[in-house]
């Protein structure tokens, strides 16, 4: 599937906030095309790591490299490589579904009479029609705003593509109908993605590996899946048991919400 060189790659890191531990001595990477969801309950580490991908912060100790580049100290040398949607829309009230499209374009200084034509073909390839194209987003509903955020997210053409959350505020229809539809243009883009939820049904709808953390930022369980398991009830349920069974064990928290919680 994926490029022999990880994109990715965290070595032994370790994060602290004061005398908190966020993330402990965690080491894992993320091959080329490869979609990976990291998993866990709140405290988990899961928007600290995403953090350190996006050079946000600097780990306490250990490597973290993107894209070759360590995203802290290089921060500049990724922009327009590095895309993120997160858990709200963040569109700018202002701007149409289309001029926030733009943005991207705009910041990386793209032609400005390619702009709109290139963000059109985007919104469309999200399935919002050109009839929402210059609606407001207040005049949009909730997940026309998110396919939004992710076409915005896309136009860059990145090579990676970072989402924080993107689902988890969408009812279960309008959720997985737009996992389908964006994991179909990563896959036939083939590019690479971390998504991080708390859902175990958006990681295990989405992601060729899912990596389960838990307080205090630490690795409690990896799982490979293949396209036959991702179609096999059986092999769904029992991983939902057992993803659920170690998020829980590691959590003062209840059972994580799943596909059949929802």
């Amino acid at each position: 599937m994926a490029d022999a060189k990880p994109v990715i790659s965290l070595d032994r890191v370790t994060v602290r906030f004061g005398d908190q531990v966020a993330v402990n001595d965690l080491t894992f990477s993320v091959a080329g095309e490869e979609v990976v969801a990291l998993l866990g309950q709140t405290g988990a580490g899961k928007s600290t790591v995403l953090n350190l991908i996006l050079g946000q912060i600097k780990a306490t100790a250990g490597a973290v490299i993107v894209d070759g580049c360590d995203p802290y100290a290089d921060y500049y040398a990724l922009r327009g490589k590095v895309a993120v949607s997160f858990q709200t829309d963040r569109l700018l009230p202002w701007r149409t579904a289309r001029e926030n499209v733009e943005l991207g374009l705009e910041i990386l200084g793209r032609p400005k009479n390619s702009r709109s034509r290139v963000a059109a073909e985007w919104l469309n390839r999200l399935k919002l029609t050109e009839a929402h194209h210059d609606k407001y987003p207040h005049q949009l509903s909730g997940g026309m705003r998110q396919r939004v955020s992710l076409a915005r997210a896309l136009v860059v053409d990145p090579d990676l593509i970072l989402l924080d959350e993107s689902f988890s505020q969408l009812d279960h229809v309008t959720s997985k109908a737009l996992r389908t539809d964006f994991l179909s243009l990563v896959k036939g883009l083939r590019k690479t993605c971390v998504l991080v939820t708390h859902r175990i049904d958006d990681a295990l709808e989405m992601a060729d590996r899912i990596i389960i953390l838990a307080v205090p930022g630490e690795i409690k369980l990896e799982l490979t899946l293949s396209g036959a398991a991702r179609n096999d009830p059986a092999w769904i349920s029992a991983a939902t048991k057992q993803i659920s069974a170690v998020m829980t064990a590691h959590s003062g928290e209840g059972a994580p919400e799943s596909a059949d919680a929802v």
